[in-house]
């Protein structure tokens, strides 16, 4: 999603996570660093609230401590995209839609047509 007109607190948000992004320390939030921002910056795009709550609450790095906290050999990318917006937006959910596609859309097909007639014959 691209927000063409951003807000002065989606530009500090993105500014001050991207910044901060170098003091994370540790494996695992080293790891999950990159996705868990990109995730940010989409929030911060969809929600000038929670761009307002991330340019004015804990440092990215902390963030970051919080979302590895207690995870032991893995955790999913939802549930740390969770806990990295509740370290901004206490009580904030995320909500995921996920679809599978089967079919293929073919291209350059044309679509069948059948007049009357042709059902009908002579």
């Amino acid at each position: 999603m691209i927000n063409l007109n951003p807000t002065v607190w989606q530009d500090k948000a993105i500014e001050k996570t991207t910044a901060e992004r170098k003091e994370v320390k540790g494996q695992r939030e080293s790891i999950m660093a990159d996705h868990v921002l990109d995730m940010i910056h989409e929030f911060c795009i969809q929600s000038e609230d929670f761009a307002q709550a991330v340019a004015e609450g804990g440092t990215f790095a902390a963030c970051m401590t919080t979302v590895a906290k207690g995870v032991g050999n893995s955790i999913s990318d939802i549930d740390a995209y969770k806990k990295a917006v509740q370290f901004y937006f206490p009580g904030a959910e995320i909500q995921v839609q996920m679809q599978i596609i089967t079919e293929k859309k073919q291209e350059n097909t044309k679509p069948i047509m059948l007049s009357l007639e042709d059902l009908l014959g002579d």
